[in-house]
């Protein structure tokens, strides 16, 4: 096969290389999610040997150990941890305080309807019968915040996970000092517990305040988000003047019907995010690339103004340099040169073509796809230039000796390298493409137009990213559906990377470039 394959000629090998990917594709992406599989398999057993064991600890345990299972902290008071088993009992009142006076309350209403459908919340605000005349009105009754009961829901469940973890720990180390004064080792001192947490756990110490920020700053919200998609949350239920309702897969129904407006427009803005993000992945890359072996080919001068130069780009903060791209390629008026901005002006004098950037969908996305490369390619040629300073000069002479085309160089020695290098950097910037707000924004503002799309806000080169804003900060504040695109983006960011990474070079090929 390796005969016959090095005798194709260049684009035989490219459609063998493409038709090989496309027949491992399936292969790869049923192993991803047999391997996730078996991993949530793994995740199950290891909690029924967690209930195992705990089960015959308390079947073999003593009283003492059997009312630690009760009392959360009895064993450590009775066995010498007088202010370790105090801190237990008082996560343990503190944890039923909670549930009692906030968090059962918002758990309650939560799961009130979750499964069949119906409001969340049992008391809309309303406007009460009975005139106040200290205010002259009748007066606003509020009523339950749907938003709110969804939220401090989710805290609630993880509060609830994090006591179960916290009830397991202490019942263990009731088990283990049991265990221990069997066999008369006296327990440890509540003192030299804290030294610990200085000296040989410094890293638990130092790791617990950002993973508790990372709890309740991104984490719950982002469950509550995706909750949200579950929901009929937009301008008609805006909290808390209304209430909103579980709807189940209704949104992904309606989003993923092709049938309908809405489907037609999600499966077209789906396909132009995809397409972009090949191209101002790939072209910024490539081109980049080719720049760098360009300034760095012997017999090359003023090598340091050149990287100088694209450096200085660089520099300019981008949003700058979108905005003034836009006025130069805009095709009516306010532009720099009063009729359209300057490009388009000059492309028309020279070229005698009208650029429609903004008017019209195709020009305007290749245009926004070149406008990406004249930002990106500096970023690519300064990393390309530093890999290809490490490539051996021996490799480039030992081909140049058996015949090698620069051509064949390139393919067999600088391709392979880069790539083994660069690999996670493109997989970085294919799912920071597809999420790439600013350019899209700041450029076109999604436009021009398009009578087939969806009305709420889908424009001719939205991305994803960008319709998602807009549904979420326009006028009908569809909540609901900017949810589900959330969740399709952040699952073909997540599927694609775990793929690509597992199968590139940098991973299957660790050992080659040492």
């Amino acid at each position: 096969m390796d005969f016959e394959y090095y005798n194709l000629t260049f684009m035989q090998k490219i459609l063998y290389k493409v038709k090989g990917f496309f027949a491992n594709f399936g292969k790869n992406f049923c192993d991803f999610w047999k391997n996730l599989f078996k991993s949530v398999i793994a995740f199950f057993v290891s909690v029924g040997s967690a209930i195992k064991s705990f089960g015959l600890n308390w079947w073999h345990g003593n009283k003492l150990t059997k009312l630690s299972y009760f009392l959360m902290g009895s064993g450590h008071i009775f066995r010498g941890q007088v202010i370790r088993g105090l801190i237990y009992f008082a996560l343990q009142l503190g944890f039923f305080a909670y549930l009692i006076f906030f968090g059962g309350n918002y758990l309650a209403m939560f799961f009130e309807n979750f499964f069949t459908g119906g409001s969340i919340g049992r008391v809309q605000t309303h406007i009460s019968d009975i005139w106040d005349p200290d205010k002259g009105e009748y007066p606003v009754i509020p009523g339950d915040n749907s938003f709110h009961i969804v939220l401090y829901g989710i805290l609630s469940l993880f509060v609830i996970v994090f006591f179960i973890f916290v009830y397991i720990s202490s019942v263990k180390e009731s088990c283990e000092l049991e265990e221990r004064a069997a066999i008369g080792i006296v327990p440890t001192s509540f003192r030299s517990d804290v030294k610990k947490f200085g000296d040989g756990k410094f890293h638990i110490t130092l790791l617990s305040l950002p993973m508790l920020g990372l709890f309740l700053f991104t984490i719950v919200p982002l469950v509550t988000m995706i909750l949200i998609a579950f929901t009929n949350y937009d301008a008609g239920h805006e909290v808390p003047k209304f209430l909103f309702d579980w709807v189940g897969f209704d949104n992904f129904k309606d989003l993923f019907a092709s049938e309908s407006k809405l489907g037609n427009t999600f499966w077209r803005v789906l396909s132009w995010t995809l397409v972009w993000a090949v191209f101002a992945t790939f072209t910024s890359y490539f081109f980049g690339m080719l720049l760098a072996m360009l300034i760095n080919k012997k017999g090359i001068r003023l090598k340091k103004l050149y990287r100088t130069m694209f450096v200085a780009t660089i520099a300019v903060p981008q949003f700058v340099s979108l905005l003034i791209m836009s006025k130069m390629l805009d095709a009516g008026t306010g532009g720099m040169g009063g009729g359209g901005g300057i490009i388009t002006q000059l492309i028309e004098q020279v070229f005698n073509f009208h650029l429609q950037f903004g008017l019209n969908i195709d020009q305007t996305r290749i245009c926004i796809i070149l406008v990406n490369m004249w930002i990106g390619v500096p970023y690519s040629m300064l990393m390309c230039s530093g890999i290809l300073m490490n490539i051996p000069d021996d490799l480039y002479e030992s081909a140049r000796i058996d015949g090698a085309s620069p051509a064949r160089q390139f393919f067999k020695i600088t391709l392979p390298y880069m790539l083994f290098v660069t690999g996670p950097y493109l997989i970085t910037q294919f799912i920071g493409n597809i999420n790439n707000f600013n350019v899209i924004f700041l450029l076109s503002g999604g436009g021009p137009g398009d009578l087939l799309l969806y009305t709420d806000g889908a424009k001719g080169t939205d991305l994803l990213i960008t319709w998602l804003y807009k549904l979420s900060l326009g006028a009908d504040r569809n909540y609901k559906l900017a949810s589900v695109i959330g969740i399709l983006v952040f699952v073909i960011s997540a599927t694609f990377s775990l793929l690509v990474y597992n199968k590139s070079s940098a991973v299957k090929g660790e050992d080659n470039f040492q």
